[in-house]
């Protein structure tokens, strides 16, 4: 790869990292916020790499043209040297590797949503024996992870008869009547992403990516307690909301206003 090409990339890659981290909160669509000062870090290193770079190259082009000039005067005197092939021309292939800089500037792909979520099973939730008694508070808040683990494990059928409130984002499923209420989870990256997701029963579909606050109790089926019992909720109300700061996160729903 010539080396103009290599400082270009140098330079965008740090100007796209801290587009994204530093002025924006785009970043905050593919990492966690934890992530996020170490984007910032990566792309001053980036950009001062890629000044560096076009310094250094600088100063070398000037030699080489002093060199030249002296060759020049050289095959002047003893004749014309032999003739090559110049074989540094840059594949045009490489120019492709612009595309994911630029966008780091111009475009940014939306965060993940009901099509990463459509794509992929439920998260598996962990096991567990131990239930501590459920708040008093109705309706109650509770996680999909929560309401999962209590809806398919805990024997003291805590949940029946409840009235829960939940958030998440509306993911489609074939059919009507019914859709999934989604939160997706990132350990580190959009690239470990997983999703839990609750059914929601409800005679309208909003749409997708939507996000919403849902209140409703436990849809019957099965065995409460056990993984026959389905994780769904016969929605009483749901809510529009905005994309709460801990999207990426399987998060108690905020208090309403």
């Amino acid at each position: 790869m010539r080396r103009p090409l290599q400082v270009t990339l140098l330079v965008l890659s740090g100007l796209g990292l801290l587009h994204a981290s530093l002025f924006t909160d785009v970043c905050l669509r593919y990492v966690k916020p934890g992530m996020r000062p170490l984007l910032i870090v990566s792309g001053f290193v980036l950009l001062v790499l890629g000044i560096a770079e076009a310094a250094t190259r600088e100063r070398k082009a000037e030699g080489t043209e002093a060199e030249k000039v002296k060759e020049t005067e050289g095959h002047g005197r003893h004749g014309a040297g032999p003739h090559g092939h110049d074989h540094s021309a840059v594949p045009r292939v490489a120019w492709l590797l612009l595309l994911p800089a630029l966008s780091l500037l111009f475009y940014a792909p939306p965060a993940l949503g009901a099509y990463t979520a459509s794509r992929q099973p439920a998260k598996v939730v962990a096991e567990q024996d131990d239930f501590d008694p459920l708040p008093r508070t109705s309706p109650l808040p509770i996680t999909l992870t929560d309401f999962t683990t209590r809806v398919q494990q805990d024997r003291t059928l805590a949940i029946k008869g409840r009235t829960v409130e939940m958030s998440g984002l509306v993911t489609p499923v074939p059919g009507g009547g019914s859709w999934d209420l989604t939160r997706i989870i990132i350990s580190c990256c959009a690239a470990d992403a997983q999703s839990v997701k609750v059914r929601i029963y409800d005679s309208s579909v909003p749409p997708a990516n939507t996000w919403v606050s849902v209140t409703g109790n436990w849809h019957p089926g099965g065995k409460l307690g056990t993984k026959s019992a389905p994780v769904a909720v016969d929605a009483q109300t749901v809510k529009k909301i905005q994309r709460p700061s801990n999207g990426y996160q399987d998060a108690l729903p905020f208090p309403s206003a």
